[in-house]
């Protein structure tokens, strides 16, 4: 099968560009972004699944202690970088995006410009299996931004300034999508802690990203400074978060980044549920096929949100970012899932 884009010299195998990752269906390649100030959180993902046929997209809005969400999918063809009511425009690649969103049914609209502030990072490749199989097989690419244009919610509408910040993140390869695959049941333990900490400061950025095992060993980890762009490369630097967590949940309370020399307090200023983008979703999940065209919306009340819940359990919480040096914005990201002694948790969903 041919696409318009073998015209370019993009190819990497023998095969053409519509073969992805010796078929796995869990194969994806995904644009996530947020935005955010102190007071309203603002994200867009969109994931294309080739080898499932499927494609993706959701863009939520968190304000005033609500989170409004639209979600669409449809049959993928070819490799376009819009579904349903939400595009991405790439303007200049890895640097300047548009984002449309045209939902008013479900309240949503926006028409959104990132771009570019800091330079990008590449996480080292995340590779875990599930006993002979591969169950995640990962790049990430992410650097810092800002946000200009305007955003509507049931609310109404929000101007969206120059000093809005956020982050684009780029991964592909492969991860858990889509329905369940046939087979054996897993053998893998139900454990896992994703933490992820792009941070915003007027003269640059911090990124630190890890899996932890159980008892808070690194699986993969990484952290990196991020000097504005045309202003250097980003560079690797050894980092740590600890966390401590809201009793009755597993959302942090606070925590702290020490990254390098820099001790970076993080106190969490309002939450963004990641169900909101199809994280977790328990109808909306990433890569499930719902028998063709699809757009629905969802609204949350976040005050009545159960923590422990599967589905509420990833989070990113807004930041104010504090060292004796500066200080700045930024996100938490959270997910974990099952024992992780660094804050006492033994069970699979039990609080702190």
């Amino acid at each position: 099968m041919l696409l318009p884009s073998d015209d370019l010299p993009l190819h990497q195998t023998p095969l053409p560009l519509a073969h992805v990752m010796d078929g796995h269906p869990n194969a994806y390649d995904r644009f996530w972004f947020n935005g955010y100030t102190e007071d309203y959180f603002f994200a867009v993902a969109l994931g294309l699944y080739p080898n499932r046929g499927v494609i993706d997209a959701a863009f939520s809005v968190a304000t005033n202690g609500q989170q409004y969400s639209v979600f669409t999918s449809d049959a993928l063809v070819g490799r376009p970088t819009s579904v349903g009511p939400i595009s991405i425009e790439i303007l200049e690649p890895m640097r300047v995006n548009r984002i449309r969103v045209e939902a008013p049914e479900q309240g949503l609209r926006a028409e959104l410009t990132y771009t570019q502030r800091t330079a990008t990072t590449e996480e080292p490749r995340q590779t875990m299996h599930d006993g002979p199989r591969i169950f995640m097989d990962v790049t990430r690419a992410t650097q810092l931004g800002s946000w200009s244009g305007w955003l509507e919610t049931p609310e109404g509408r929000l101007e969206v300034s120059k000093n809005v910040r956020g982050t684009k993140d780029r991964s592909w390869g492969i991860r858990p999508v889509g329905e369940p695959l046939p087979g054996a049941p897993s053998s893998r333990v139900p454990q896992l802690c994703f933490l992820w900490a792009p941070l915003n400061f007027d003269d640059g950025g911090v990124h630190f990203m890890s899996f932890d095992h159980s008892d808070g060993a690194a699986l993969s980890r990484s952290s990196s400074t991020l000097p504005l762009a045309a202003s250097g490369d980003a560079q690797r630097i050894e980092s740590s978060l600890s966390l401590t967590l809201q009793p009755g949940t597993r959302w942090i309370e606070d925590a702290t980044l020490v990254a390098g020399d820099e001790r970076i307090t993080l106190t969490p200023l309002h939450r963004f549920q990641m169900r909101g983008a199809g994280y977790s979703h328990p109808r909306f999940a990433h890569g499930r096929w719902h028998g063709g065209a699809l757009t629905e919306g969802e609204v949350l009340d976040l005050s009545a949100t159960d923590p422990l819940e599967y589905s509420n359990v990833h989070v990113q919480h807004v930041v104010r970012a504090t060292s004796p040096q500066r200080q700045g914005l930024g996100v938490v990201e959270q997910l974990i899932i099952g024992p992780y002694a660094p804050c006492g948790l033994k069970d699979l969903l039990d609080g702190a």
